[in-house]
């Protein structure tokens, strides 16, 4: 479904991604682990028409998308929860939703979409009125994917889900990480520190260091690895 091929990313006189190549089979939950700074954040970026790679391909439905602007990527079914989770604060919960719908213009696929994510998040539901920058992190995350979903993706990118939310709501979003994949058929590729948990709910994973992929195999396999255990698994 998605095939990124040699690709190459650079800010200014720092080259941030060394010939980066990865695939995504339809229906699968594929994890990018390794450091802060090791690229994983700019291959999402590159693939979602956020920042334009120098070179490569990134090849999606067999389509090269690599440069296409941002918003003819989201059309294509291709949408990304950003790390920090970036949600409108001043918005309301679903004034937020709606901005995820901007490409929908039947009311009715809308009112569906709207539907279909209170379903997935009921809190969302809960606190539709309420503002955004007054919910806690964990609702925020939510509220994120909620956003991305409302963009009817058949691949959603997630950047960091983990990050600053409380242990407790850690374990209820990869639960509706694996939720959103399996009872809805989107293809996943996921981004995460916390790479027990990434490899724990992924079927594949790849190591992303200084901007090269050192290694990749079934997720099961990676969690047995003895370098991606002493790395990235606390031993």
């Amino acid at each position: 479904m998605l095939e990124v091929k040699n690709l190459h990313v650079s800010y200014g006189a720092i080259h941030a991604l060394h010939g980066v190549s990865l695939s995504v089979k339809p229906g699968s939950i594929v994890t990018l682990i390794g450091a802060n700074g090791a690229g994983k954040s700019t291959t999402l970026r590159a693939i979602s028409g956020l920042v334009r790679p120098q070179s490569g391909e990134v090849l999606y439905d067999g389509k090269n998308i690599a440069g296409l602007p941002a918003h003819q990527i989201v059309k294509l079914g291709l949408s990304q929860v950003p790390e920090g989770r970036m949600v409108f604060a001043n918005l309301t919960v679903h004034e937020n939703l709606m901005m995820g719908a901007y490409l929908q213009h039947d009311h009715k696929t809308i009112r569906h979409e709207l539907e279909l994510v209170f379903a997935t998040f009921p809190r969302l539901k809960e606190r539709n009125k309420q503002v955004a920058g007054t919910l806690s992190g964990g609702e925020q995350q939510m509220l994120a994917i909620g956003r991305a979903l409302m963009s009817r993706p058949k691949f959603l990118m997630m950047d960091e889900p983990s990050l600053g939310i409380a242990p407790l709501l850690v374990k209820t979003i990869f639960e509706k990480i694996v939720e959103i994949n399996r009872e809805r058929g989107i293809t996943i590729l996921l981004v995460e520190q916390n790479a027990n948990l990434a490899l724990e709910i992924s079927h594949y994973g790849y190591v992303l260091e200084t901007g090269r992929i050192i290694l990749e195999n079934q997720s099961a396999a990676l969690r047995q690895d003895p370098k991606v255990r002493s790395a990235y698994l606390g031993g």
